[in-house]
């Protein structure tokens, strides 16, 4: 839970939120664009229809890095998440 947002924060968490979606994309499709292959199609269906429990290590850090993305931009936001 993030404690109780103002409008205005509320509103700038999302851009920034959606601002990072979106460079998390851009990075997805550029590298989809320069390595597709049929191997690499397969196993990307495969990712796709896995659960994130039962995906390698390694796949699960390449998500962790985007998790660890959006907890800098709320720590550079000054706001932090708290348990309720």
């Amino acid at each position: 839970m993030i404690r109780s947002l103002t409008p205005e924060q509320k509103t700038e968490l999302i851009e920034k939120l959606a601002d990072l979606e979106h460079k998390q994309w851009g990075h997805w499709t550029r590298y989809f664009l320069e390595f597709y292959s049929r191997s690499n199609r397969r196993r990307w269906e495969r990712q796709s229809h896995t659960a994130y429990k039962n995906l390698s290590e390694e796949e699960k850090e390449s998500d962790r890095v985007w998790v660890r993305k959006v907890l800098q931009l709320l720590e550079e936001l000054n706001m932090e998440v708290v348990s309720k």
